[in-house]
């Protein structure tokens, strides 16, 4: 039998899932979790075959979670089960190191097939993010190139930008002159392949250079 445990904020949908998951008497949930930190302390007394995981919990989330598993190196398997079908929130469980993700809204046989894939040492995504995840993937590849052909001084320049600054305050800023600045507007512009302020803040914070908040 593969033991299971549930970490979810909700209490009915631990319940849910403890009944659908030992119908067959194949699984039996083991313990549950009602928030991040409840999780990591009952992992740290037992260790399940599977951890199912949803990403929005208080103290810690999901997230949260999955990168303390993996520093504390806890021999767990973990599935990721959430309403998030955006991509990044995707991308970022995989970086981390996630076995499975599967979205809350899937039937009970896609949840047993993750479970018992996972806990044979295999992955699972639910196959109709992995396009979207490959298109991201390649769409990040590309900008992280784009990235790397700007110099030292050509991020400086797209941050300030980026934070709405105009040539001459940037030129203030960086001690250098306008026509300097206005220069290294243009290059950043072609390199990254912008037409624009937006653009350029937009790809800014898409690739983490700045955070507004």
């Amino acid at each position: 039998m593969i033991s299971i445990m549930i970490a979810d904020d909700h209490s009915m949908i631990r319940e849910g899932l403890k009944s659908l998951l030992e119908l067959d008497g194949d699984i039996y949930v083991s313990d549950e979790a009602g928030d991040g930190e409840e999780c990591i302390l009952k992992l740290r007394e037992k260790i399940p075959d599977v951890l199912l995981l949803d990403i929005n919990m208080p103290k810690m989330n999901g997230l949260e979670v999955l990168k303390r598993i993996k520093e504390l190196r806890m021999d767990v398997r973990v599935l990721v089960l959430t309403v998030h079908n955006e991509v990044e929130y995707l991308l970022r469980a995989v970086e981390i190191g996630v076995d499975g993700y599967l979205l809350k809204d899937s039937d009970s046989d896609d949840l047993k097939k993750a479970i018992f894939a996972i806990s044979r040492g295999e992955s699972f995504i639910q196959p109709d993010l992995i396009p979207l995840m490959e298109k991201k993937m390649e769409l990040k590849s590309d900008e992280e190139r784009r990235l790397d052909t700007l110099t030292d001084r050509e991020i400086e320049v797209l941050k300030l930008l980026s934070f709405g600054m105009f040539n001459k305050e940037i030129a203030e800023k960086l001690n250098i002159s306008e026509r300097t600045v206005k220069n290294h507007v243009s290059n950043i512009f072609k390199k990254i392949d912008v037409t624009d302020r937006t653009q350029a803040a937009v790809f800014s914070i898409r690739n983490k250079l700045i955070n507004i908040q």
